[in-house]
């Protein structure tokens, strides 16, 4: 199974970041990436699946914001060519920016019906073929060298031929935050999982019944990571929830059926999904960026810097 489509899904209007929200996209900050430059989130997010041989990208979007993207991308690439002219780290970013623009399109959420919904704008985009998810407000740091966490899903789906969703083992009081699942571990598979049961946000005392997973350390679970590959069959079960539904379209329900349609696979990523979304998700994302990155001993320095600071103003 060759992947060769990515969606990225960026419709919510991230009520959670007011009050900058209001004046421009959550996917739109601008973060330091590992490479030491400033970039928006969904930059870093579609560099990191170009560079794990996806070839084409959609984003979906809210009402109108895809003119919003394309404006923006085209004045920072045109920014870069001329103020920065003849310097070689401006034209290689230009250059980026412009293998985004001919490689992305763009499907609008008309209204805010869920993250189930979400995914099912992408259909026309998909075509029948898998694709990758990803979310427009996380950002991804690999542990491992010289494979992305994308690089690693992608490759376990090639090489099975079925749906695989990330995984992170997740400490117990965190797991109300994310969809989490069990499953049998495959047979010399080490952090390879079948998957058998998914609950959405589930309170401890469910998970503590029904969640458990062999092999992991006590009090954790495991929890999606946001990031997903999926056989075009997830589409025909989100259809029939929309035709059933209409309201709220949950990707979990959806997700559950796939399991057990047909072969459905959680992979243990190794690294760590950071949400922009949440109380302080910006700073905890850039702090990873920066240790993972060229700047990691000078991000090392700062942070000493800073709690020395902090301590003496306690004392």
């Amino acid at each position: 199974m060759r992947i060769k489509k990515a969606v990225i899904t960026a419709a919510a209007r991230g009520e959670r970041l007011y009050p900058v929200a209001d004046t421009i996209q959550k996917a739109m900050l601008p973060v330091i990436d590992t490479d030491g430059l400033h970039k928006p989130v969904i930059q870093i997010i579609a560099e990191e699946a170009f560079a794990s041989g996806i070839e084409e990208l959609c984003v979906v979007c809210a009402p109108g914001d895809g003119d919003r993207y394309l404006k923006a991308f085209a004045s920072l690439r045109d920014n870069l060519f001329h103020s920065f002219k003849g310097v070689d780290w401006a034209k290689k970013e230009a250059e980026k920016i412009d293998h985004f623009l001919d490689r992305v399109q763009f499907a609008e959420q008309q209204e805010p019906l869920g993250y189930g919904h979400a995914v099912y704008c992408a259909r026309s985009f998909v075509n029948n073929e898998p694709f990758l998810l990803l979310l427009g407000d996380y950002l991804y740091v690999s542990n491992l060298k010289l494979k992305s966490c994308a690089a690693q899903l992608l490759e376990l789906a090639a090489q099975e031929n079925c749906s695989v969703s990330a995984v992170n083992p997740t400490i117990e009081h965190q797991i109300s935050r994310y969809g989490t699942l069990t499953g049998k571990q495959a047979a010399n598979r080490s952090g390879v999982y079948q998957i058998e049961k998914i609950i959405e946000k589930p309170p401890l005392s469910v998970a503590e019944l029904e969640l458990q997973t062999p092999g992991l350390r006590a009090g954790y679970y495991l929890c999606f990571f946001g990031m997903h590959v999926f056989t075009p069959a997830i589409f025909a079960i989100l259809q029939k929830y929309i035709e059933q539904d209409g309201g709220n379209i949950l990707l979990t329900p959806a997700l559950q059926e796939l399991a057990e349609t047909e072969n459905y696979l959680a992979l243990e990523v190794k690294g760590n999904r950071y949400d922009l979304s949440r109380r302080h998700g910006l700073l905890r994302a850039q702090i990873a960026l920066g240790l993972a990155g060229d700047a990691h001993s000078e991000i090392l320095s700062t942070m000493v810097e800073l709690l020395a600071e902090a301590n003496s103003r306690t004392v």
